[in-house]
């Protein structure tokens, strides 16, 4: 039986999802090298979290190949939603991050060879629209939302796989196997991000006192304890109803934005407006599932 403490510590899981992109700002250096010390923080954090709770982390070389391959996308991910942030602000990062559940309406039903929905379809287009309302105006982070949009669609991806996979590994082997992917990934991306994008060819490696406060935080507490108490909390709370407030991050993010980042964050008036409509198609995605789960075509 679910109280109201339950309740509660779902909403302050959310609460630290939302804070990923504020944080992401506030670190000095520049998102691939924050990006390369999170992952690595995480695949030990949750390493030392396996080992304390007497878990194993063995799983068959085949299963672990595709999870460190599943990280890579991971790693695709955080490299776009941080870099979105960099190149607009957190506010528009989360915007493009909220596609994310209509990205998954769309994969799911394609990579399970399941039928497309009619109504999901329709939220699709709403979303589009939204979106239009956003780019209309004299929208001055194109490529900053393009970037949101982009880190949704890979959390969408990497998801879609995982709940194929948490059917049969442990999800704390996941969640290790796929921290160790992201960071080759990122460690691979490195030498190619320093001679092509980074300043002046020279990556900045050396984080301040304050700035390892931030990236443990991203690392211990925003993936590695945020994971493991919403795997807790299933055991109470029903997926659906973890789902549906997994949707309000955008709107926490984009409050804690304003709140800590000030002027910065103030956007115009179509933004909040588009803002509205694709939070709005999101939101009511569950109660459409739910009402309105008729096929239009077989894959």
């Amino acid at each position: 039986m679910a109280t109201t403490g339950d309740y509660l510590k779902l909403h302050f899981i959310v609460f630290l999802w939302g804070f990923t992109a504020v944080l992401g700002l506030l670190i000095s250096i520049p998102s691939v090298e924050m990006v390369f010390y999170r992952t690595l923080l995480a695949a030990f954090g949750m390493w030392a979290y396996i080992v304390y709770s007497k878990g194993s982390i063995k799983i068959s070389s085949g299963d672990a190949v595709k999870l460190m391959l599943i990280g890579f996308i991971v790693c695709i991910h955080w490299l776009a939603f941080f870099g979105s942030a960099r190149v607009s602000n957190a506010s528009v990062s989360l915007v493009g991050f909220a596609t994310n559940s209509l990205w998954a309406a769309l994969l799911e039903p394609l990579m399970n060879r399941n039928r497309i929905k009619i109504f999901e379809v329709f939220l699709g287009l709403i979303v589009i629209v939204g979106l239009y309302v956003i780019f209309s105006f004299d929208f001055e982070y194109k490529l900053g939302l393009a970037l949101g949009i982009a880190a949704g669609f890979t959390a969408a991806l990497f998801s879609v796989f995982n709940g194929k996979l948490v059917r049969r590994i442990d999800a704390y082997n996941i969640t290790f196997y796929e921290m160790v992917g992201a960071f080759i990934a990122t460690s691979l991306f490195l030498p190619i991000y320093k001679f092509t994008l980074a300043d002046q060819q020279v990556l900045q490696l050396n984080p301040t006192a304050l700035d390892w406060v931030y990236i443990a935080a991203l690392a211990w507490v925003c993936s590695v304890y945020a994971f493991s108490m919403a795997v807790k909390l299933m055991k109470k709370l029903s997926v659906f109803f973890i789902q549906l407030t997994l949707n309000l991050e955008p709107v926490y993010g984009i409050i804690m934005a304003l709140l800590i980042l000030g002027d910065k964050e103030k956007m115009g008036l179509n933004f909040y407006i588009g803002t509205l409509i694709i939070i709005s198609a999101v939101l009511v995605y569950p109660t459409f599932k739910r009402r309105f789960d008729k096929p239009v075509f077989m894959q």
